[in-house]
């Protein structure tokens, strides 16, 4: 049940602007993440999803039936939820 990761404009911006040892292990997980999502993501508000990655958050949408996932939004935990 592997899931391709798809990420938006404004996440591919943030990982940019990242440290390259950050930016490893946030990709590191989102890869761990598409062999069984549900085991990481948890629900957020309406229809989208939550992951964690230690002092960062990513905001996923998930396309069922395509088995994608779309990071939409990559921040810090004290950020994210205020977009």
């Amino acid at each position: 049940m592997m899931f391709k990761i798809e990420y938006n404009s404004q996440s591919r911006k943030f990982l940019k602007n990242l440290e390259k040892h950050l930016v490893k292990r946030i990709l590191e997980k989102l890869e761990d993440v598409s062999k069984n999502p549900f085991r990481y993501l948890e629900h957020h508000e309406g229809r989208d999803y939550k992951l964690r990655i230690g002092d960062y958050r990513a905001l996923v949408d998930v396309d069922f039936k395509s088995k994608i996932l779309i990071v939409r939004i990559l921040d810090k935990r004290g950020r994210i939820y205020k977009k």
